[in-house]
């Protein structure tokens, strides 16, 4: 192993402050930015981040119950039913009553939800396309399990 690569990976190793900082910077940059991408859609719609992120969920997770929704947004009940009340207002989702527990409720995205929640996901994906595009596939692999480590704690 080379000296450069040897005080690299002491670098890493014992991370300092500042470079934690630095990395939290960076985080925050990456998602004002890729959230900022898609601005100008959710704004045609009157619908802001939290609109964005339940959309996402609902489109990921197709008839995801309310609480399913509460327990990955880690949000309140009153600021979930007001984005839910707005998407479905604007006929962006359809409640379903389940079959078996008539207290639970499947959210899904209707048509219009669907075509929503593709103009994001195209406009935020030029942006991490061409990010990934420009790196190599380890650097893309360890960047992922980097953040999944981040997530998971």
């Amino acid at each position: 192993m080379s000296i450069w690569l040897t005080n690299k990976m002491n670098e890493l190793l014992y991370l300092k402050d500042e470079q934690i900082k630095d990395l939290i910077e960076q985080l925050f940059y990456a998602y004002r930015e890729t959230f900022a991408d898609s601005k100008k859609i959710l704004e045609k719609h009157s619908f802001g981040i939290a609109h964005q992120k339940v959309i996402y969920l609902i489109e990921k997770n197709e008839g995801i119950t309310v609480s399913g929704l509460l327990k990955k947004l880690k949000i309140t009940k009153q600021s979930l039913n007001r984005v839910l009340k707005d998407l479905n207002k604007n006929k962006k989702i359809i409640m379903k009553k389940d079959e078996v527990d008539s207290r639970y409720k499947h959210i899904l995205l209707n048509e219009s939800g669907k075509k929503l929640s593709n103009e994001i996901f195209f406009e935020q994906k030029k942006r991490i396309y061409r990010a990934l595009k420009s790196s190599n596939s380890e650097a893309v692999i360890k960047f992922k399990e980097v953040l999944e480590k981040i997530i998971n704690g």
